[in-house]
């Protein structure tokens, strides 16, 4: 592996993401017996402590308010009603922030809790005034400690995982780097659960297919994640210019080792050179497609080469029922998808008009399936 390359500059930004299966005791059957583990909250204060004492600054993203509101309600197995994990969380999340606040509080620093929900990446003064609160809580010498706002997050409109709340966080505070912590020390060849074959994966520069291949399914019961989200959070903070480590809780010292590049002390995502604006990055990576529109190659060139919008006359498919604004893969004659984007239109209205003119039709309504503005490209 080639050593990660430090930022320069002093002082950097560090984005930390800890997931439930590394914060909270729980058995086999998912329950959480002692509700937050304390030891672990104190390791990761600790480390982020040493790196605020250096001047850099950090933003802990955790999981947990479920977790933790279970286990004050008595614990056992996990419900999986969606409204009902949501009181949980209101119960839980006071109880996980009072955990952090004592612990980061030994230790002479103040936290500041920040509940957000995917509007505030989607709409764009919503996003600016996000950013600015954290970047005033982070002036003021605080750590903010996110989580998305489960309470009252809308089922269907929610980020799914910390895995992604955590690199659009990283985009929103320009971050140097993103570390996603979790229970194995990275991403493997193989399942590590299942194949003592199994080796880590010490760089990666670009995911692709097979890798999203080889990260498996979901990770423990009580996580929403697994690898499969670390991998999809890494590719989005990839896209918006920022590197990724994944490594493991339990190892002494990670966040250290992580900002300086230390060999072995993960899986190391490299960033591309180009950073995807913060609400294309939700439309490319948050957003689940509800269709799927065809398009021929005049229009796929059109699309990746001349950056335009997306019109009927390309159109050569419309599947799925979608409504105007509702997120749309745009799949080439080859099969595969190439761009993602916002359809302007419901997928009734884009079957009639798949394959016409703009002279043909209608007057007084926008022409674009999906505008420019709307669409990102994903080769």
């Amino acid at each position: 592996m080639t050593q990660a390359t430090p930022v320069a500059g002093d002082n950097r930004t560090v984005v930390v993401k800890i997931g439930s299966s590394s914060l909270t005791d729980t058995s086999a059957d998912g329950a959480a017996h002692g509700g937050i583990r304390l030891a672990a909250v104190e390791k990761l204060c600790s480390e982020a402590a040493e790196l605020r004492a250096e001047g850099h600054s950090v933003v802990l993203v955790s999981s947990g308010a479920i977790a933790a509101g279970w286990a004050a309600l008595g614990g056992g197995p996990r419900p999986s009603d969606p409204v009902v994990l949501q009181a949980v969380a209101a119960v839980g999340q006071h109880r996980l922030m009072r955990v952090y606040d004592d612990a980061l509080g030994r230790r002479g620093l103040h936290v500041g809790q920040v509940l957000l929900a995917p509007l505030d990446f989607a709409h764009r003064q919503q996003y600016l005034h996000a950013r600015q609160t954290l970047a005033n809580l982070l002036q003021l010498g605080v750590v903010p400690v996110v989580n998305e706002n489960d309470a009252t997050s809308d089922d269907e409109i929610r980020f799914g995982d910390n895995d992604r709340l955590a690199a659009l966080v990283a985009h929103l505070v320009a971050a140097d780097l993103l570390v996603l912590l979790t229970d194995t020390a990275g991403l493997h060849s193989a399942d590590p659960r299942t194949s003592a074959e199994a080796s880590l994966i010490e760089e990666v520069v670009e995911v692709d297919h097979v890798l999203e291949a080889v990260a498996g399914g979901a990770g423990t019961v009580v996580g929403s994640g697994g690898m499969v989200s670390k991998l999809a959070a890494a590719k989005m903070a990839s896209w918006s210019g920022v590197p990724t480590v994944i490594a493991d809780a339990g190892r002494p010292g990670v966040l250290r080792a992580a900002l300086d590049g230390e060999p072995g002390t993960g899986t190391v995502f490299r960033a591309r050179g180009r950073r995807l604006p913060a609400r294309k990055l939700w439309i490319a990576f948050a957003l689940a497609p509800n269709g799927v529109l065809r398009v021929d190659d005049g229009a796929r060139r059109a699309l990746v080469e001349a950056e335009a919008s997306l019109l009927p006359a390309g159109i050569t498919g419309v599947e799925g029922r979608f409504a105007p604004d509702d997120a749309v893969e745009i799949i080439g004659p080859d099969g595969v998808v190439f761009a993602k984007g916002l359809a302007r239109h419901s997928a009734e209205l884009v079957s009639s008009w798949a394959g016409r003119r703009t002279s043909e039709l209608p007057e007084g309504t926008a022409h674009e399936v999906v505008h420019r503005d709307d669409l990102v490209v994903l080769v």
